[in-house]
């Protein structure tokens, strides 16, 4: 069912009753801390696992789960979240232990765990890959989020030899955190996140180390569109090693593309009159691919319209604005905040859906506000 929208998990009601026995979450980074904040806001018992004891301490601390206890019997599922690596044997040593009666994980590459697991195993069918298509720039537990997963893509990979109960538990998971499970094949998951995870996050690390050893006064002049860009650059570079490294072919071949449209551009560009045709079918294809993401909770990709708010930079000037947005009964589809460089303004963008917008730039100035037109 590659692609598919999951089918239903059984008789399971909000997926609790799946859940019983309580799920065990292996590794209280980002990730595993926000699947215990997402389980525990469901009502799920959450047994909490990691090697490094300050790294748990913090995760129990933000109320993630509890400390497993010795001599406990099986959780339902364990939730494997460590590195890509590691994820086989971690998932093997689990499962061949008894912590857990199934076992999930939340990397994002799915072929490399599977062949781990199943060196380990054979075809047990107690392990079904998954990942859910979340994240932040920062890592570790304090940068958890209970809503992390919300409206989210969450793939599972099944195989052919994978028991219903344990795609039927991870299932449970995925709805108890609020994400859109979607089932793929491990391969079609590979060459997917190669290709809307992967090689963008390698584009923006190129991009920002362009930017490492540059002059000063031209990095000052870098606005909302260079941080946009260089966002997801930010992650953590041994993490983001390994991903790359677990995923090197389907990489290499989204990359072998960009490479054939990089000597395209670098043609047109070419002489003292770039070929503009060229120049424009290369943006024009920007824009026709970026109008295929999807939009907001999913939904078909639509185009908004920007009300940029000129704001002080000093303390309540954002609530206030965001209360009189609201008193305006505008409904925010998407918020961005640009600082004037050396100034003591900042520029508000408020993304709104077409037609909203003069009503709101209208009470807005009303109520005292800047607004650009």
């Amino acid at each position: 069912m590659t692609g598919a929208a999951s089918p239903p998990g059984g008789s399971t009601g909000n997926g609790l009753s799946a859940l019983a026995g309580g799920v065990l979450v292996v590794g209280t980074g980002l990730l595993g801390t926000s699947v215990g904040l997402a389980l525990r806001r469901a009502g799920v018992d959450v047994r909490l696992r990691d090697t490094k004891a300050e790294v748990l301490g913090e995760s129990v601390r933000m109320g993630a789960g509890r400390v497993e206890e010795p001599g406990e019997g099986p959780a339902a599922l364990a939730v494997v979240a460590v590195p890509p690596e590691a994820v086989g044997p971690v998932v093997a040593d689990v499962l061949e232990r008894g912590d857990a009666d199934y076992a999930t994980d939340v990397a994002s590459v799915k072929r490399l765990p599977a062949e781990q697991v199943r060196a380990r195993l054979g075809d047990s069918g107690r392990y079904v890959g998954g990942h859910p298509m979340a994240g932040r720039e920062i890592s570790g537990p304090s940068g958890a989020l209970a809503d992390l997963f919300d409206g989210r893509p969450w793939v599972l990979c099944p195989g052919e030899h994978t028991d219903q109960q344990a795609v039927t538990r991870a299932l449970a998971v995925a709805r108890l955190v609020g994400a859109a499970p979607v089932t793929m094949t491990v391969n079609d998951h590979d060459d997917a996140v190669a290709l809307v995870s992967h090689t963008p996050h390698l584009v923006a690390a190129l991009m920002a180390a362009r930017l490492a050893d540059a002059p000063a006064h031209e990095v000052r002049l870098a606005g909302p569109g260079v941080a946009d860009v260089t966002r997801v650059a930010a992650g953590d570079p041994a993490l983001w090693t390994e991903i790359l490294a677990a995923n090197a072919t389907a990489v290499r071949a989204v990359l072998t593309d960009l490479r054939g449209d990089l000597d395209r551009l670098l043609d047109a560009l070419e002489g003292s009159e770039p070929g503009r045709s060229d120049l424009y079918q290369i943006m024009r294809s920007g824009v026709d691919g970026r109008a295929r993401l999807p939009g907001k909770h999913g939904a078909a990709h639509t185009e908004f319209v920007t009300v940029a708010v000129m704001v002080d930079d000093r303390p309540g000037q954002l609530a206030q604005l965001f209360a009189d947005v609201g008193a305006a009964g505008a409904n925010v589809e998407d918020v961005r905040i640009d600082h004037s460089p050396g100034q003591p303004v900042g520029l508000v963008e408020i993304d709104v859906r077409a037609g909203a917008d003069q009503p709101l730039r209208t009470a807005l100035v009303e109520r005292g506000w800047h607004v650009h037109a």
